[in-house]
């Protein structure tokens, strides 16, 4: 993975538009949060393999970054985005890291189920 750069990131989500696709979703500050303050509320939330088609994809922020995905009935998004890559099975993975480089925020699509 590298730096996420706007413009390519934009042009890969707008090769997905109006497909059939495969999202994961996943935010973690619990486990991290946790073991600097024991009282810290521990939130996450995650998605594997939810079947997803949006029209229309858009990247905005200037680092960290926030993706929306526009589906029928509504929006998908996650922000804190930092890197990104499409890897040799042509999905886009996108992930925010900390200033540790811990996982914050993963948003992946695929045409493809991903791995369980």
């Amino acid at each position: 993975m590298g730096p996420i750069e706007m413009h390519e990131v934009q042009a890969a989500l707008d090769r997905f538009a109006n497909q059939e696709l495969y999202l994961h979703l996943e935010t973690t500050a619990g486990a991290y949060a946790a073991h600097r303050n024991e009282k810290a509320l521990q939130v996450g939330a995650y998605i594997r393999n939810g079947r997803i088609r949006y029209e229309r994809g858009v990247i905005t922020g200037g680092g960290p970054y926030r993706i929306g995905l526009k589906i029928e009935l509504g929006w998908v998004y996650a922000e804190g985005l930092t890197d990104w890559e499409i890897d040799a099975q042509g999905r886009i993975l996108l992930a925010g890291h900390d200033q540790d480089g811990r996982l914050a925020v993963a948003l992946e699509l695929s045409p493809n189920p991903f791995a369980i």
